[in-house]
């Protein structure tokens, strides 16, 4: 009976994989197509360079979408803590994977005193469908309990190291801590070793692998070639979502400034503004809830090239802020409202179509390419 159940899901899996609808963003006709559903909220994904996709559930099950067929999950991924928002979250694959092979991963991993974000990586053996010499890079230095704020998305930058980024666990207070790694964005490189050039490289004064402080949960971030640096969207509480540029040593205010309130209502911090914090480069108010971050840079939407495309889990939309030629945020136009479910991922292919992924039991990889 249980195969007999298993052949129907599969079967109506492949039914809604490769469905088409024609929509439209502003006045750009727009083709999304459902490159695979029946996934089990998927969080993260990365293209190969032969354009296959690596995507991760936040169940634990890491999978491969070649050519339109979703494999097996992958041996080899470790234990993750799935519990709330924990979970197999992001994957990246490196810039040199044509030679190494290599990916990277974030999970929540359980252990002493709860559960914290940590970083993986692994060679991926595509014809044996496993993972090997798995190896964790780094994991945050304290452990706590509930299921909330673990970030997290990784980044390679161009110089070779990655960023990750990490929630504060929903203790707001850790964010400010810098010997806590909770609350920040680290900077390491590929093995897990401290790069040159971080700020607190020596200890003295914050954790070697920090790059910046002061977030809440950020759950979306990419390399921004426009102004050549990391860009970030973090939750905020009830409002003041935000887009920051996190730099080297810089503190980015949860939660002594913030634009949003506790879900309260009560009044957050010490207003929005504060002489030794940084201000976002744009917030929403309400909360979009964003989840995903891409830079638009591809040949299918000339119009959007520099752009930032913002996936929102609570109004399950795409927000794209339009940006000038220095890379300044003049704008917003949103899309797809509630056509598609809550958006937790977006990418942006090799050949310029849009990805998202949809957080939901039965999740889908949806591609958006140009109509006619």
């Amino acid at each position: 009976m249980w195969l007999v159940a298993l052949m129907v899901f599969l079967l109506a899996a492949d039914a809604r994989a490769g469905a088409a609808e024609k929509t439209t963003a502003g006045a750009i006709p727009i083709v999304a197509e459902t490159m695979a559903a029946g996934l089990d909220h998927p969080w993260g994904m990365d293209f190969l360079p032969d354009g296959a996709v690596v995507i991760t559930e936040r169940a634990g099950a890491m999978r491969l979408l070649d050519n339109g067929v979703v494999s097996p999950p992958l041996a080899g991924v470790p234990p993750v803590f799935a519990e709330g928002q924990g979970g197999l979250l992001d994957v990246a694959v490196a810039p040199d994977f044509a030679v190494s092979r290599r990916i990277a991963f974030t999970f929540a991993e359980a252990g002493d005193g709860g559960a914290g974000t940590a970083l993986a990586r692994a060679t991926l053996d595509r014809k044996a469908g496993r993972l090997d010499d798995v190896e964790v890079i780094f994991r945050v230095a304290r452990k706590s309990r509930g299921g909330v704020h673990f970030g997290s998305r990784i980044v390679f930058a161009p110089d070779g190291t990655l960023f990750v980024t990490l929630g504060e666990r929903g203790d707001r207070y850790r964010a400010q801590d810098f010997s806590d790694h909770a609350g920040g964005v680290i900077r390491l490189n590929p093995d897990g070793s401290i790069p040159p050039g971080n700020p607190f490289a020596d200890g003295s004064n914050g954790r070697p692998e920090l790059w910046s402080k002061g977030h809440r949960n950020p759950q979306g971030a990419a390399w921004d070639p426009v102004t050549k640096a990391l860009l970030t969207v973090e939750h905020g509480a009830q409002g003041g979502d935000e887009v920051n540029r996190p730099e080297a040593g810089k503190n980015y205010g949860w939660p002594v400034i913030t634009y949003g309130k506790d879900y309260s209502g009560a009044t957050i911090g010490e207003g929005t503004h504060k002489p030794g914090y940084e201000q976002p480069l744009w917030h929403w108010d309400p909360s979009i809830a964003p989840s995903g971050l891409a830079v638009y840079d591809g040949p299918m939407f000339p119009e959007w090239r520099g752009d930032l495309l913002v996936g929102a889990l609570k109004f399950r939309l795409l927000s794209r802020l339009d940006r000038d030629a220095a890379g300044r945020i003049v704008g917003e136009e949103r899309a797809f409202a509630d056509q598609f479910g809550r958006i937790r991922n977006v990418d942006v292919a090799p050949d310029g179509s849009i990805w998202l992924l949809t957080d939901e039991d039965d999740g889908r990889a949806i591609r958006l390419s140009r109509g006619r």
